[in-house]
């Protein structure tokens, strides 16, 4: 909930502005497709908005989802040439979002790490909490 009760769109987008918040529409998306290892979501026609907090980028789609099986073969794949080999996921947090929230919340490393994982991975919440509990 927002401190003091609900506001028009122009008084959110000037408090967002103040927060260091910024939000910007994707025009024109035909098609968002997320990849797990055993499925595919694919969004068609989306809306799609970026918001900007602290100069870390967040993308918002909004739709429908058509839910299917990963195959092997995919769209991806060109005929006749091998998928490339995924890179092997990093075991822990992004290395942008730990120097980010060393950085601004002034804490060590392993700090930064445990506040991104009680935080779920959100840098701002991260940040956040830090300072909360800082005094």
């Amino acid at each position: 909930m927002i401190p003091g009760g609900p506001r028009n769109a122009r008084q959110m987008q000037l408090m967002m502005r103040r927060m260091g918040m910024t939000t910007e529409d994707v025009p024109d998306v035909e098609e968002v497709v997320v990849r797990t290892k055993t499925k595919e979501h694919v969004f068609r026609a989306p809306e799609v908005t970026i918001l900007t907090v602290q100069g870390v980028r967040t993308y918002q789609v909004v739709g429908n989802p058509e839910v299917r099986p990963r195959s092997a073969g995919g769209p991806s794949t060109s005929a006749g040439a091998a998928p490339a080999a995924a890179p092997a996921a990093p075991s822990g947090p992004p290395e942008e979002d730990i120097r980010l929230v060393m950085e601004q919340a002034n804490v060590s490393r392993e700090e930064a790490i445990e506040a991104l994982f009680q935080a779920k991975g959100a840098p701002a919440e991260a940040i956040l909490q830090i300072l909360s509990r800082g005094g």
